[in-house]
C-alpha cells in the first residue's frame, strides 16, 4: 500500500511491475518528481505541499496510486483499455480500415534501446504472429517479441498536454524520461 509518507523512489522501487503506471499517474497529477533529485529523500506529501498542492489533492493522488496497485496484471496477455480500443477504432474508421487489428511491436530505437510501435494490421501471419484479444480488439504480435510484451497494457490519454497511446509494460527494466522508449 502506498502512503503519503513514502518517497517517490520508494513508491517506484517498491512496485517495479507497476512503476510505469505509477510514474504516469504521478505525472498526470501535474508532478514531475519522477526524475527529480528530491524524489529519493522527500516524501510524496512534502513534495506536493512544496509545489502548492493541498491535503485533498495529496489524498486523491494516493488513492489513485493505490488503485493502480489493485489493478490485476495478466502476465499471459496484452490488455488494451476500453479508452484505447475506442481511440484505435475511431482512427481506423477515419483511415477507412474499420476492421483492422492492432499490430503491437517493439523495435530497436529511442534513447533507452527499444521503442513501441502501434500500427494497423489487416491480417496476422499465423506462422509468425501470436494473436491476443482484448476488449473486442485483436492484437497481432510477432512471435519473437511476445516475451517482451506479455503483460503490457495499452491505454489512451488525452488532455491539455496532448493525447496519445500510453504503454505500461512490466517487462521493461527502465524507460526514458519522455516515456517513448525502454530497455529490457
Amino acid at each position: 500500500m502506498i502512503t503519503k509518507e513514502m518517497t517517490i523512489e520508494q513508491i517506484l522501487n517498491g512496485f517495479p511491475e507497476k512503476s510505469q503506471k505509477l510514474a504516469q499517474s504521478i505525472t498526470d497529477a501535474g508532478l514531475h518528481c519522477v526524475g527529480c533529485h528530491s524524489s529519493s529523500y522527500e516524501t510524496l506529501e512534502a513534495g506536493m505541499l512544496s509545489h502548492g498542492y493541498d491535503q485533498e489533492e495529496i489524498e486523491s493522488l494516493v488513492r489513485t496510486l493505490n488503485t493502480v496497485l489493485e489493478q490485476k496484471l495478466d502476465p499471459n496477455g496484452i490488455l488494451v483499455t476500453l479508452k484505447a480500443v475506442e481511440a484505435f477504432k475511431e482512427i481506423a474508421k477515419a483511415e477507412g480500415i474499420e476492421n483492422a487489428a492492432l499490430r503491437f511491436d517493439c523495435i530497436p530505437g529511442g534513447c533507452s534501446g527499444f521503442q513501441y510501435v502501434l500500427d494497423f494490421s489487416q491480417e496476422a501471419d499465423l506462422e509468425l504472429d501470436t494473436i491476443f484479444h482484448s476488449n473486442g480488439l485483436d492484437i497481432h504480435v510477432d512471435n519473437h517479441k511476445v516475451k517482451m510484451l506479455l503483460g503490457a497494457e495499452i491505454d489512451y490519454h488525452s488532455g491539455l498536454n496532448g493525447a496519445g497511446f500510453k504503454i505500461s509494460n512490466p517487462n521493461a527494466k527502465s524507460s526514458c524520461g519522455c516515456g517513448k522508449s525502454q530497455s529490457y
